[in-house]
């Protein structure tokens, strides 16, 4: 009987993990290009790092000799043998070979009973650091560098002594360097720890996980895995999801086509499924701002008068009275919009009541009739900075009677004043409202510049370039002090 089982066993464990698997509504790949541009950056992080390596006081004997070293200072950094690049499966890898530091310090010896000071001026020659940052996704689904593995040598180190007994005491080099090389090894890789596991991780909590977009809606840009590292290019899938702010828990489920990204030209890629968009208009929907009523002076007088040529004999029938009333339209979206990406471009197809209604003074509106509209927009996506933007034209209009073919016969006048309408009134609004954009899952200090954006069947492609508004530096400090601002 168990042996029976543990077929149905394996197929519940198999729809289980089919289930877990969550496609990706957003996709960004950074190719080693974009590393390349960040690559000046670091290495300017860097050595502002090491240069503020503080070490401690030294004090020793050395035969008759008694001496104090203080003040020990980095007063020049010769990174020039530096790289950045992709670690494969892990992460990146900042590595600096055959450089140099040149250190300078305050002695203080004694000799019997003569007493020097001076200051001494010092090299490391043959500086090799090795540094892997390991990225991961965290609990709250945000990109994190959450291990650092740091390997720091010296080959040798040099000193020459100034004052009055200076070349006396160059046969003190020896021990005093090797010492200074120790403390020096010691100091690097707890320096670049803090740089990584505080500084940087401060900069990557500033791209937005779960963020409001407005009043009605929030986006989620939460990683679904670990990124995937390549050789060529760090992968990271996020949810790319709107949601509504009033009911969180009310989300679209993402049965849309999986994005994917070949490209390794460009700096950076954004790919965005179906899903995204769709899920944003599922959230605005739900939110009830799909609707909108044309009245007084936002109804066209052309359109006011053609609809009561059309009306009069059913105005005519309800109440006389009511000839010269004002007429209204009511537009009611009845279900989500829907997106179709196709090589050829975005098309978003939108199904909505129109009730035409007769406004008597100081009375509630009298219905005179209801149609459906259905409506076809071309939608062109587009980058500013770090915000998508979605233009929307009308491509196709159409409406019907929901009481009877002949009330459709009837209606065909009102095609084109109606779709006259919709693009004076409705979608001017529309484009006001999505030009605004939403913001992209990409660290304060960087926009993208020169983009490029390709359609596929499913999804579109926005290949780009980076540019830094500010340095590392900076957009760390900025960082920190959101933070500070925060708590």
């Amino acid at each position: 009987m168990s042996f029976c089982l543990l077929p149905l066993l394996f197929l519940f464990c198999s729809a289980s993990s089919i289930m877990a698997t969550e496609p990706a509504g957003c996709k960004i790949r950074i190719t080693n290009r974009g590393l390349d541009m960040l690559k000046s950056e670091t290495l300017k992080f860097v050595e502002e790092e090491l240069s503020n390596i503080t070490m401690p006081e030294m004090k020793g004997k050395e035969g008759r000799f008694q001496y104090t070293i203080t003040d020990v200072k980095i007063v020049q950094l010769n990174l020039s043998h530096a790289d950045l690049r992709f670690q494969p499966d892990v992460g990146l890898l900042f590595d600096v070979q055959n450089s140099s530091i040149t250190l300078s310090f305050h002695r203080r010896i004694l000799y019997w009973f003569f007493y020097d000071t001076g200051s001494i001026n010092a090299s490391a020659e043959g500086v090799n650091i090795n540094t892997v940052l390991n990225l991961i996704r965290d609990e709250e689904g945000r990109l994190k560098i959450n291990n650092v593995t740091c390997d720091a040598k010296i080959a040798k180190m040099r000193a020459k002594f100034s004052g009055t007994l200076g070349r006396v005491y160059d046969f003190m080099a020896t021990f005093l360097t090797t010492g200074m090389r120790f403390l020096l090894n010691q100091q690097i890789c707890p320096a670049l720890n803090h740089a990584a596991l505080v500084q940087i991780n401060s900069m990557l909590e500033t791209i937005p996980v779960r963020t409001e977009v407005d009043n009605y809606i929030g986006i989620d840009y939460s990683l679904l895995s670990d990124p995937v590292v390549t050789g060529r290019s760090l992968d990271m899938d996020f949810r790319g999801m709107f949601f509504d702010l009033a009911d969180v828990n009310n989300t679209l489920v993402n049965y849309a086509v999986d994005p994917v990204i070949r490209e390794y030209d460009r700096m950076v890629y954004l790919a965005l499924s179906e899903f995204f968009f769709d899920s944003g208009m599922f959230s605005y929907f739900k939110a009830g701002i799909f609707q909108t009523h044309i009245a007084n002076e936002r109804m066209p007088k052309d359109l006011e008068m053609l609809l009561r040529t059309t009306y009069f004999g059913t105005i005519m029938l309800l109440n006389p009275a009511l000839v010269e009333a004002p007429l209204s339209l009511q537009l009611a979206v009845t279900s989500p919009p829907k997106t179709t990406i196709k090589t050829s471009g975005a098309t978003v197809a939108v199904t909505a009541i129109v009730t035409v209604m007769v406004l008597p003074p100081g009375q509630p509106p009298v219905q005179l009739s209801s149609m459906t509209m259905e409506a076809k927009f071309n939608a062109k996506v587009s980058m500013k900075g770090k915000r998508l933007a979605v233009h929307a034209d009308l491509r196709r209009f159409k409406i019907f009677s929901n009481q009877s073919a002949l009330e459709s016969l009837a209606l065909i006048p009102l095609q084109g004043p109606l779709k006259t309408m919709l693009q004076i009134s409705v979608v001017p609004l529309i484009n006001n409202w999505t030009k605004r954009g939403v913001q992209i899952p990409l660290a304060d200090g960087m926009d993208f510049i020169e983009e490029v954006v390709e359609y596929h069947n499913g999804y579109i492609v926005i290949g780009a370039n980076l540019h830094f508004k500010s340095g590392l530096r900076e957009m760390i400090s900025g960082s920190q002090a959101e933070t500070d601002n925060t708590v």
